[in-house]
């Protein structure tokens, strides 16, 4: 028997699954879009075929529905539950954590800093109010949603502290 690899995805729609379930692709989707794609990149074709190799691994188990547009419908198995809590009991990777920010990139790349801030204010601004919206609008979120809300907060006041610097002409550390 081959063991299946598992990744962040897997794990991302597994315990979206375990919140949700049962649950469609598309109620991932629509989940991933309300919540953790703030914190997680994830490509929506991607929770299409995570569900299908995670089903196919017995970590979910999957029903059809018998008429109309015979959508999969998912609920996380046992096998499935033992996998998500040892991960979550893991402690994560050395090294692991990645800094994805166009803004960043473009500006190592030597993109005119002043102008590129301008931008870069506005987006993490946007990005700031969505999450204090979120942080206001949760009716009894989980602990752990909300903290990540609370770091996704103070990691945007510490953009919108460092790109304002860049924007009026100092550095950052100035």
């Amino acid at each position: 028997m081959s063991v299946t690899r598992l990744t962040e995805t897997s794990y991302v729609v597994l315990g979206l699954i375990e919140r949700l379930q049962p649950a469609t692709a598309y109620d991932l989707k629509r989940a991933a879009e309300n919540g953790v794609e703030y914190l997680w990149a994830l490509p929506h074709t991607q929770l299409y075929s995570e569900c299908a190799r995670l089903a196919e691994a017995g970590l979910l188990d999957e029903e059809r529905e018998e008429t109309g547009r015979r959508r999969r419908i998912y609920r996380i198995s046992r096998a499935g539950r033992r996998e998500l809590a040892a991960w979550r009991d893991e402690p994560p990777a050395a090294g692991g954590w990645e800094l994805r920010d166009p803004g960043l990139l473009k500006l190592f790349l030597g993109a005119d800093p002043v102008r590129l801030a301008e931008d870069q204010i506005a987006a993490h601004e946007e990005r700031l109010r969505e999450y204090e919206r979120m942080a206001a609008a949760a009716s009894g979120p989980t602990d752990g949603t909300r903290l990540a809300l609370e770091a996704g907060i103070g990691h945007e006041r510490e953009y919108l502290r460092y790109w304002r610097r860049i924007a009026d002409g100092r550095g950052a550390d100035d």
